[in-house]
This record gives structure tokens, sequence and C-alpha cells, in this order.
């Protein structure tokens, strides 16, 4: 099945000037005061994934700077090398990154051959032998794993004919374009439903306000019959939460929380009841810095059971509705308002700096009456459940994305035979609907021996 398929090495590709490798700029062409609050995107490190680029704590520089070291900026198809610490990560630039910049910590792979498809290479990162391999040449002892030229030159490839190759890329390509797709849709969702808190709970221009009366307040102008009180009135925090030390629980990391989503990535299981608890309709706040100056809040709704109880981190501060609703709850605690008040309690060492629970009886709301909190929820909530089904929908893609992925970069699986028909997927804006779960249905899972979900 494999005879087509030949053995070289990313080398092969440089001597015959098929590909290029690039450094980032020395420290000495790029300097911490050529960085600006917006610009063009710098990938340093830190947002290089596992194929993507993770675009949550971007650093930006001046179009003044990008002419001065413009051969450092990226094209489309790309990939893109940490040269410290994750050495098995890399990033494929997409179309949507072309111009973004290659920061100093980062190696550049340029592939300029007819016969390898950019993509099908990074999908051959991806392979667990292939990462463990990166990991293996890269590390030295107790020192960081470092990543040079050298190494990348002989990253040993088993490539198929290039028409086998475009073929697997479209495979998987089917279920990361789903992913992203998703992802998008989770952000939109976000987004609205916190145009709906600005718009109802904020200004105050929520369904029949404008026969509701404004009043004086300590906090100005309000709606009469709603009230100012103390954050923890209408919020439990760290409540207490009993769970047995026996069994596995789920247990969430503060890695796991996003800086601009309430979606909560991935969890583990760990024995014993030590750490945070909290269950279905918690917010956790990240307490310490810098995961509380990024912004790092979840929402939890991803327990099976209402009375199910996960473990997190001790860094958590575990918010709960006392009087408001649950989603009330983590919307506020998004707001730049409450997160400021937070970070200003903030004591301790250095970088080591913690929130104190008490600043939360200092901080004063607006508490809505109980027919605009009961509206408000009706609107928001199947928002956050939509949510949560395209969270769950893109675990089942990773999922069985990640048991084809080997199997179709060895030639386990031979995509020649296949009866393949993949379709465009219609872009977000065309789809009216109510964003549920999406699956790549047109690939047959009888023909790749695996389960679609």
């Amino acid at each position: 099945m494999n005879k087509d398929w030949i053995s070289c090495k990313v080398q092969d590709f440089i001597a015959r000037g098929e590909a290029e490798l690039k450094t980032g700029p020395f420290g000495t062409q790029l300097h911490a005061s050529d960085y600006v609050e917006t610009g063009t995107p710098v990938i340093n490190v830190r947002n290089i994934g596992f194929g993507d680029i993770r675009e949550d704590d971007l650093e930006f520089i001046s179009e003044k700077t990008v002419q001065r070291l413009r051969s450092h900026l990226l094209e489309a198809e790309d990939i893109v090398f940490g040269r410290k610490g994750a050495v098995e990560r890399h990033a494929f630039i997409k179309q949507k990154h072309v111009r973004w910049f290659q920061g100093s910590d980062c190696l550049r792979l340029r592939l300029k051959s007819p016969y390898v498809v950019s993509k099908f290479l990074s999908y051959y990162f991806q392979t667990a032998g292939h990462k463990q391999w990166m990991i293996n040449q890269c590390s030295h002892g107790s020192t960081m794993a470092s990543l040079n030229q050298a190494i990348i030159s002989r990253i040993s490839l088993f490539l198929p004919p290039l028409s086998i190759q475009e073929r697997i890329v479209t495979i998987l390509s089917a279920y990361d374009d789903l992913i992203e797709n998703n992802t998008r849709r989770i952000a939109i969702l976000e987004e609205m439903a916190q145009a709906i808190y600005q718009e109802w709970f904020v200004r105050f221009r929520y369904p029949g306000h404008e026969q509701d009366e404004l009043v004086e307040s300590e906090l100005g102008m309000v709606p009469e019959g709603w009230k100012v009180v103390r954050f923890t009135q209408g919020v439990e925090i760290d409540p207490y939460t009993k769970v047995s030390k026996e069994n596995e629980k789920p247990f969430v990391p503060m890695e796991s929380l996003s800086n601009n989503s309430m979606v909560i990535e991935s969890s583990e299981y760990r024995l014993g009841n030590s750490g945070s608890k909290f269950k279905n309709g918690d917010t956790l706040f990240a307490r310490i810095t810098p995961c509380i100056e990024n912004g790092k809040t979840g929402y939890v709704q991803f327990l099976s059971t209402e009375d199910d109880v996960a473990l997190g981190s001790t860094e958590f501060i575990v918010l709960r509705s006392k009087t408001l609703c649950p989603e009330f709850v983590y919307l506020i605690a998004r707001s730049d308002e409450l997160r400021n008040h937070a970070i200003k309690s903030m004591s301790g060492s250095s970088g080591r700096q913690r929130v104190q629970k008490v600043c939360f009886d200092s901080f004063w709301i607006v508490h809505p009456n109980s027919e605009s909190l009961m509206q408000f929820r009706e609107i928001v909530t199947p928002l956050f459940r939509s949510i949560h089904m395209l969270v769950k929908s893109n675990k089942n893609l990773c999922y069985t994305r990640d048991l084809l992925l080997p199997k179709l970069i060895s030639g386990e699986i031979d995509v020649a035979s296949l009866n393949i028909d993949i379709p465009n997927m219609p872009e977000p804006a065309q789809q009216q609907d109510t964003p549920m779960a999406t699956q790549p249905a047109p690939i047959d899972a009888e023909q790749l021996a695996l389960p679609l979900f």
C-alpha cells in the first residue's frame, strides 16, 4: 500500500532550494521598546499551539518596525516553531495570518517544493511519534528544551504522492474547519450574551424601560424598584460545597480557563477533595497575578448532573448566585469594573499577589427586580446552552480527528480507495438556525473503520 511513499528529510528540500529555514530577529534587532498597543501581531512561543495559533496573548509592533525587519513577515502555509520550551508544537500560518510577524523566539520553515503539501507536513508534525522525537532531540538534561535549524533539518519524513497528501489534508481539514466554525459561533454567542447584559443592566435599556422611572441612588440613576446592594448580597464567595474524598473527580487547572471566553477548555481527573469546589452554574474567577489581569474566567456547565461537584486550582475564587442568576454572575465577573476592583485589593509578594476575598463586600451593584432577571434568563440561558453543545461537538470532532490522523499520515488507511465527497461548508453568516453541534457527515465512517460522533 505504501510502495509509492518515500523517506526523506527536511534538509533534502533545503539542499534543492525547495525549502528555507529562518530564525526570528535577534534581541539586538527587536527591543522591548519596539512593542506597541496595536499594530502587526507578533507570534511568540506562547502563541504556538499544535498546528494553530493561540491568539489570547499577542504582542504588536509598529509598521515602522515591520518595514525595518520585513524579512520576518509570515506568508500563508509557513510553519513556525518555538525555539525554547514547547518544542513539540508548531503553528501553521493561514491566510488570515499573512503579514503577521515571526517573533525572536521562533523558527520558520517555508516550503517551495512541488512535491509537498505544507498542510500535510503540519499534520505530520502533529503525530505522537514526531512530537516525541522533537522532545528527545531538544532536551538537554535539566535545562529548558531548545530547538535550532540543525534539528529541524534532520526531521525525517515519510511522504506519499502529492495526490494522496491532498486527499489526507482534505479529510483532516474537514474536521478542523468544523471545529473552527464552531469556535467562531461560540465567540458570537458569548458576544451576544455580553451585549444583552450591558444593554439591560448597565445602560438600563431592558424591555419596558420606557415606562419605568429612574431614581437617585448611591450609584447614580437606577430604575425604580431596583436595589443597590453589596456584591456579596447577591453572590456567594467560595461557597461551602461538600464532596467525598472517595473516587476520582473532574479537576480544572488554571490553564484550562480562557482569557476571553466562558469555555473551560479541558479537565482531568484526580482523587481526593482538595482544591476549590464547584458545581454547574458556578463562575471560576482567577485570583492570582497575572491570571486575573489577563481575564481568566470560566463558567461551569460541563458536569453531568446538577449534583456533581468538580475540583480545581486553589487560585480560583468560586462565585455562586444567591439572588441573581448564574448567567448574570458570569457576565458581571467579565466586567472591567469588578475585575479592576478586585485587582486593587491584591496583596502579597511581587509576582505572587492575590485578590483578597473581602474586596467583594465593598463592591456595589444594581440588583434588578425579579421580573427583569427572569426575562433576562429566558433569553441568555439558551445562548449558554448552545455554547455548551458546540463545545461538546468540538470535543467529539477533535477526538475523531485525532484517531484518524496517525492512521492517515502513516498510510494505515489507504485513502486512494475511499469514495469521499466533502462539500464546502457554508459560512457562519449563511447559517440562520440556532447554533447546534455540526458533524462531518459526508465522510463514510465504515470505510474509515472509525466512529464519527
